[in-house]
């Protein structure tokens, strides 16, 4: 993670700020937040069917916290879209999600200014306004998504199953474990068997040409191409 530059799209912990800083070596990531994170601090205020269930010891809903969650359902709904797109078409699409995103920031700096400081719904908004630059890195670069839902289901086999393997032995051990997920996630994630593809890749690497590395990668390797490279 030393040397990465790119985009790292995930929440607004705060451990990750320095990689976002001017100053960081080799160069500043470019940050990409998720808008899933950002709905469901919306959605808490304005979920009807679970304060229906609390009854009388239910919170009043918030009209502001539910017309946010449908301004950003838009967004999720123009997503689905063009799911599956390649990323110019993705962001030639998102032409839409532009002005629906510089709608929603003038609403909410227009009742954000309505609002007291204790306001429940004051929260959220903020979160969004002190970091909309990160939330709208996607209207201008079709590979990242609305969210990092995918990078958080790619850990949940990871967070079930930690108290099996609490302990990585070492540092080394630790960077070593970190490398695997990637690599077997990123398999799971072009649709490719992880244990096929490293199977393969291990035999073969040895011998693959620098100029064709590539062709090992997740999206590029399939079995049936591997099996005829060697035929050949």
């Amino acid at each position: 993670m030393r040397n990465f530059t790119g985009i790292l799209q995930a929440d607004a912990y705060g451990s990750y700020n320095p990689l976002f800083k001017v100053d960081r070596d080799p160069s500043p990531l470019t940050q990409a937040l998720c808008w899933a994170h950002a709905r469901r601090k919306f959605f808490v205020l304005a979920d009807i069917a679970a304060n229906a269930k609390r009854g009388k010891n239910a919170a009043p809903i918030s009209p502001i916290a539910l017309e946010a969650v449908k301004r950003i359902d838009a967004l999720f709904g123009i997503e689905r879209d063009i799911n599956g797109l390649v990323s110019d078409e993705r962001l030639q699409r998102r032409q839409e999600s532009r002005l629906i995103a510089t709608e929603l920031e003038a609403w909410m700096r227009a009742e954000r200014a309505r609002l007291s400081r204790s306001s429940p719904v004051a929260e959220p908004i903020d979160y969004m306004l002190k970091r909309w630059e990160g939330f709208t890195t996607f209207l201008g670069d079709g590979r990242i998504c609305l969210t990092n839902n995918a990078a958080e289901r790619a850990l949940r086999g990871f967070a079930l199953g930690r108290k099996a393997w609490l302990f990585a032995g070492s540092d080394r051990g630790a960077d070593r474990a970190a490398f695997m997920a990637t690599l077997i996630n990123t398999a799971k994630l072009n649709g490719i068997d992880p244990q096929a593809w490293l199977a393969d890749v291990l035999a073969c690497i040895a011998d693959t040409p620098i100029t064709q590395i590539e062709d090992l990668l997740p999206w590029n390797w399939s079995l049936l191409t591997a099996a005829a490279d060697k035929a050949a």
